[in-house]
């Protein structure tokens, strides 16, 4: 899960976004934001998902299966969930895939 939080500092310096300007953002405070980059909470699906939208990236480039980010639960449906979209000829958004 460091490896999770570690991504998104580097991420968020890249693009010259301040902890202020993210925390802001997500509607939470600058510590609670710092937290998360210092690996101090469990990052869960909603969090990732509200941090890639402001960076404008796939959650997958802030923290990947591998990494075991917050609930594979979560990460294990979502896979099942574009495999079915998938084989049901279902369009998968490009921000999605």
């Amino acid at each position: 899960m460091k490896i999770c939080g570690q991504n998104i500092r580097k991420i968020r310096r890249t693009k010259d976004f301040t902890q202020e300007y993210m925390a802001f953002e997500m509607g939470i405070s600058q510590k609670a934001y710092s937290d998360i980059e210092n690996s101090k909470v469990k990052i869960n699906l909603e969090i990732l998902t509200k941090i890639s939208d402001i960076l404008e990236i796939k959650p997958s480039d802030i923290c990947s299966i591998s990494h075991k980010c917050g609930n594979d639960e979560y990460q294990d449906k979502y896979q099942d969930l574009l495999e079915y979209m998938k084989q049901n000829n279902i369009t998968v958004p490009e921000e999605f895939k």
